[in-house]
């Protein structure tokens, strides 16, 4: 394998560990939080693990191999979960909240910046696209507004 193929699977780790912190520190604040935040982060990894499946193989993983090193990647989210709820049952919990939900929020948010949004610039796609791209940044924008105030 490739040495980016290595480099996506370290980078999917920790972006698994950071989701699974998200996940078990927003059940600090309550189920309805939680169950939220878990479902949208469920619906966001479907494309993203489809990716870096397609990442690995074209890295040189066989199709087992690469299937084998997504599911260890899955458990950075397990252990970013427990230490997220371990937090709640040493009695942390404001401690743990308003410190693994910011940096949480701020990873994506850098991802966004850095990854996602100069990718989408750099393509030279047609208006039709353009736009579909525009169409998806905006109704993602509206969930998360839509959650906020719905919560």
């Amino acid at each position: 394998m490739k040495i980016s193929g290595y480099l996506n699977l370290i980078a999917d780790g920790l972006h698994n560990f950071t989701d699974g912190l998200a996940i078990g520190s927003t059940y600090l604040l309550g189920r309805t939080v939680g169950l939220t935040t878990t479902f949208t982060i469920f619906l966001h990894e479907i494309p993203h693990e489809i990716g870096d499946y397609a990442i690995l193989i074209q890295n040189g993983c066989s199709r087992k191999k690469a299937i084998f090193l997504q599911l260890t990647t899955a458990f950075g989210a397990l252990l970013g979960c427990l230490i997220g709820l371990l937090f709640h049952s040493a009695g942390t919990e404001v401690w743990a909240t308003q410190t693994f939900l910011p940096i949480t929020a701020g990873g994506f948010i850098y991802i966004a910046t850095v990854s996602v949004i100069p990718e989408l610039l750099s393509t030279n796609t047609g208006l039709k696209q353009s736009l579909m791209e525009l169409l998806a940044l905006i109704m993602g924008v509206l969930i998360m507004v839509a959650v906020a105030v719905f919560e």
